[in-house]
């Protein structure tokens, strides 16, 4: 059943995007603009084929496979607005970015020392994004297990599942491992990334998300209609140049 509470998670992504329409690429395509660089087959699926129905993770084993489709599933649950993140690809966006320069945070300085400080001094651990998920969801489902009855987070319902992410966000689940800095920089950041990405990346399937807001996609030119104040009447053209 939808909430309020998920109505407003919903209104604050459709906020968000709209002001920074940036966030349709992913992050590892960001820095791979940023350096001129073209390694979009490493994460891009065929033009006509941006998720797969039957999907097969390259990174992901298969415990954290229904980990990452259960969250997926909790943060943005499909409903009267619109679709669901897992209805859109987003756990296989998450598994493709494991899988590219991102994953292995090849383009980030990782030389330490690694210290306590300001979100303006960067990320601040030894860890990679690939490392931030395998430890991360390993330390979820062994809290689980010990405070569940021998479940793993994709086994408890619904419910449940909501309230320990709920808990995670706000620093409450106590572990050696820092799972309010997983959920917040990682979990929550590419799930938000993955549903509004280009479906190059194996998110936003059929553009779903982008039809939901409104946004037209990487059309050559709309800047006519950015003062109009009705909906832009066309629809959204992904980067290999496909309709909707």
């Amino acid at each position: 059943m939808t909430t309020s509470k998920d109505n407003s998670r919903r209104s604050f992504l459709k906020r968000t995007i709209a002001i920074a329409p940036i966030a349709t690429l992913s992050t590892s395509a960001t820095a791979l603009l940023a350096s001129g660089d073209d390694h979009r087959a490493l994460s891009a699926p065929p033009p006509n084929q941006p998720t797969e129905d039957h999907y097969h993770p390259g990174y992901f084993t298969a415990e954290e496979w229904a980990f990452v489709n259960a969250a997926c599933d909790r943060l943005i649950p499909e409903d009267h607005v619109g679709p669901g993140a897992v209805q859109l690809g987003v756990p296989q966006y998450i598994d493709r970015q494991m899988q590219t320069p991102y994953g292995d945070a090849s383009r980030w300085y990782m030389e330490g020392p690694f210290l306590q400080g300001a979100p303006e001094f960067g990320y601040q651990s030894k860890l990679t994004p690939k490392q931030q998920y395998r430890l991360g969801i390993r330390a979820i489902n062994a809290h689980c297990r010990k405070n569940f009855g021998g479940k793993t987070f994709a086994e408890l319902p619904p419910a449940q599942q909501t309230d320990f992410l709920k808990r995670m966000e706000a620093g409450e689940i106590k572990d050696d491992f820092k799972l309010k800095t997983f959920f917040s920089d990682f979990l929550l950041k590419n799930v938000m990334e993955g549903y509004f990405c280009d479906p190059m990346h194996g998110g936003n399937k059929g553009m779903a998300a982008w039809k939901m807001i409104g946004y037209p996609g990487v059309r050559a030119d709309y800047l006519e209609w950015a003062v109009e104040s009705g909906p832009y009447p066309y629809g959204a053209v992904s980067m290999y140049g496909k309709r909707v």
